[in-house]
Order: structure tokens, then C-alpha cells, then sequence
């Protein structure tokens, strides 16, 4: 800070000290930084986003290097485009000619019948909104193309047959495949749901035969001996629990994929239900159709049986809840606490779905869009 006023000569004398001989005059100038002497200025910053974006637009801008007074006038860039829109930036509009609509004049308040003000129509202005011929045939094509894709094919049933796997029906004793073995080690006859439910933590088995993706998995009712599976394949198939775990049989009837099946409640029957929008009644047994097809006005999706006999038990001292996700993961889960117990990888697609062994209750069975029908334990 200088308390005092300088002589012209104290301020302007050369600074003391040694003096360079090999110094240019570029180098003696004053520099307040490597590169040179910089000086504060102020620019306003909508204006230079104006300017910067009128040129990226048009290709002109105004002239940032002359003196105030003639900033409104020289442009640098397009001056032929600058002419032509007289200097408009891009925020700024010209003025568009537009003409007005004509309207039918009746502004006479004494005609009582006869007067419109500012009511009155345009003159040509249409009161029916009615396409024209052209317009019409277009409509015309549209709406029957709609209607075309709305409207089902007639899918002929399949032809219903069956391939058994297994090379004799009946046992010694004339006793077929739906009867409850009494030799797994596990007493599937009775009616008194298991005390505990144990979580299983490993896989024990995999069911190989569809080709594509199991839609659906059921036990065979009370004694869960037989498994249920039905696929986007078209096809059904009956499988063993226990033992070699074979398939035993396969249900041919569906031209499109069989999205769900359910055991009545004595198991010698099951119903299937198939996106070519037919529901068919098999025997377990022999693998015919029991009765004739029934078809839908729309795809079926799923099938059921009375509620009060369904395979769900509910234990009174256990309450786990399984469930499938996207990632083909089985988590089981706590009912009242919603507490993720575990978590296991039971496909390598969607988990579409899970079902508990009815008698030994740490086994769950899973089918995925892999194809393959896994058990648990």
C-alpha cells in the first residue's frame, strides 16, 4: 500500500538490481503469469450463449472485437444469412405472416334469428367430419386386418395318444403303477400331515425327458408317490419318487404347449390345460382321454379342484413358504416373519415352479424352463 504520492520518476525508474543483457523486449514486459499478462474482464453470459449458439445454428455472430457503438451492425461468419434474417439470434422469432381464418359476419344483435358474433362459423369449416372415399377404403383395410388378427384359428385337437416307458403295466400281483408302494421306508398311506417341515439344503435327483421348457409339477394326491409334469413341448409325463425313478409314461393329445395339469382326488384322473385352448380329462392309468375335449373362447392358463383337497398343508407349529424367481432360484421363506431362510439355485432359467412332498417334508420338487424336473432333500 502507498501512503505518500509518488514523483513520476520514482515510479516510472527501472527496478534495481542486475539486469539481464540477453533480455528481449518480449521478456521485459510485465507478465503476471508464464505466458504472459492477464486482465479481469467482464463478459455476460447469456450473451456469449447467445451469440455462440446463433452461430452453431445460422453461421453469423456479432463481432466481439469492435467498440460499442457499432456492435449492433458488423457480424462475423455468414454476412449473406445475418442480411437475410436481419440479425435474429436463436432466441428471438420473426414475424411470421399468417392468415386468418374467414368467418361468417353477423354481428347485427337486433337480427335475433340471424345473429353469430363471436360464435359465428368459419367458412370452411366442415359440420360433418366424414372421410373421404379414399380415407374410407383405408379404414376399410385396417378394421378387417383387426379383425382378422383378432380372431381365433380353428385349432384342430391333437392326436391323443400315449407311449409307455416301462415294459410291463402291472406287477405280479396284477397291481399297477397308481398303487401306494409300502416299501420306500415311508408310511405314504396315512392321512396325519408330519409334526416338523425341514428345509432342504442339496439336490438328490433330476428328472431328464422334456425337451423344452416344465410349465408345471403335482404329486399324486395324499401319498405323493407319482410326479405330474407337463411342457412347453406339448407333452405330459408321469414319473416315479421313489425307487429307480423312471419315467413311466408319457400323454401325447395337446398341438401347443400344456401350461397346467391337476390330479382329481383319488389320482386315477388329471385334467390338462394347453394354449391351443383345449381342456382334456386323462386317465392315469392307461393314458386315453377319459371324455371328450373341451375347448375355451380364449387360452387357458390354469387348472383346479376343490380347495379343501388341494396337496397345500398348512403345519400348525412349522410355516415355511417356497418360492420360484426369474434367476431360477428357490428361496424359502418364514410365513408370519417374511425372514429368507435359504436360498438354493435350482435352475439355470426361471424357476416356474415348486411343490412339498406331502409325507417327507424336507424333499421339494421343481420344475424350471430348462427342462428339467429336480428334487430336493
Amino acid at each position: 500500500e502507498v501512503q505518500y504520492n509518488p514523483s513520476y520518476d520514482t515510479m516510472f525508474a527501472p527496478e534495481f538490481g542486475p539486469v539481464n543483457p540477453f533480455r528481449t523486449q518480449q521478456m521485459a514486459a510485465p507478465r503476471n503469469m508464464l505466458s504472459g499478462y492477464t486482465e479481469p474482464a467482464h463478459i455476460n453470459d447469456f450473451m456469449f450463449e447467445q451469440q455462440r449458439r446463433t452461430f452453431a445454428t445460422y453461421g453469423y455472430a456479432l463481432d466481439p472485437s469492435i467498440d460499442n457503438y457499432e456492435v449492433s451492425t458488423k457480424y462475423i461468419g455468414s454476412i449473406e444469412e445475418a442480411e437475410k434474417n436481419q440479425g435474429l439470434t436463436v432466441f428471438e422469432t420473426g414475424q411470421k405472416k399468417m392468415e386468418k381464418r374467414k368467418k361468417f359476419k353477423e354481428n347485427d344483435a337486433s337480427n335475433i334469428d340471424g345473429f353469430l358474433g363471436p360464435w359465428a362459423k368459419y367458412v370452411d369449416e366442415k359440420d360433418v367430419a366424414k372421410p373421404s372415399e379414399e380415407e374410407q377404403r383405408e379404414l376399410d383395410e385396417i378394421t378387417a386386418k383387426r379383425q382378422k388378427k383378432g380372431k381365433h384359428e380353428d385349432d384342430k385337437p391333437g392326436e391323443e395318444k400315449t407311449i409307455l416307458h416301462v415294459k410291463e403295466m402291472y406287477d405280479y400281483q396284477g397291481r399297477s403303477y397308481l398303487h401306494v408302494p409300502q416299501d420306500v421306508g415311508v408310511n405314504l398311506r396315512s392321512t396325519v400331515p408330519p409334526e416338523k417341515c425341514y428345509l432342504p439344503k442339496k439336490q438328490i435327483h433330476v428328472w431328464s425327458g422334456h425337451t423344452k421348457g416344465v410349465s408345471a409339477v403335482r404329486l399324486f394326491p395324499l401319498s405323493g408317490h407319482l410326479l405330474l409334469s407337463c411342457s412347453m413341448d406339448c407333452k405330459i409325463k408321469l414319473w416315479e419318487v421313489y425307487g429307480e425313478r423312471r419315467c413311466l409314461r408319457t400323454f401325447i393329445g395337446h398341438s401347443k404347449a400344456v401350461r397346467d395339469i391337476c390330479f382329481n382326488n383319488a389320482g386315477n384322473q388329471f385334467l390338462s390345460a394347453a394354449y391351443d385352448r383345449y381342456l382334456k380329462l386323462w386317465d392315469t392309468e392307461t393314458g386315453r382321454v377319459s371324455t371328450s375335449s373341451m375347448t375355451a373362447s380364449e387360452n387357458l392358463f390354469i387348472v383346479g379342484r376343490n380347495v379343501s383337497n388341494c396337496l397345500v398343508i398348512m403345519w400348525e407349529n412349522e410355516y415355511y413358504v417356497i418360492s420360484g424367481d426369474a434367476d431360477g432360484k428357490l428361496n424359502i421363506w418364514d410365513w408370519k416373519t417374511t425372514k429368507l431362510y435359504s436360498r438354493l439355485k435350482a435352475h439355470d432359467k426361471v424357476c416356474i415352479g415348486a411343490v412339498w412332498h406331502p409325507h417327507e417334508t424336507s424333499k421339494v420338487i421343481t420344475c424350471g424352463w430348462d427342462g428339467l424336473i429336480k428334487l430336493w432333500d
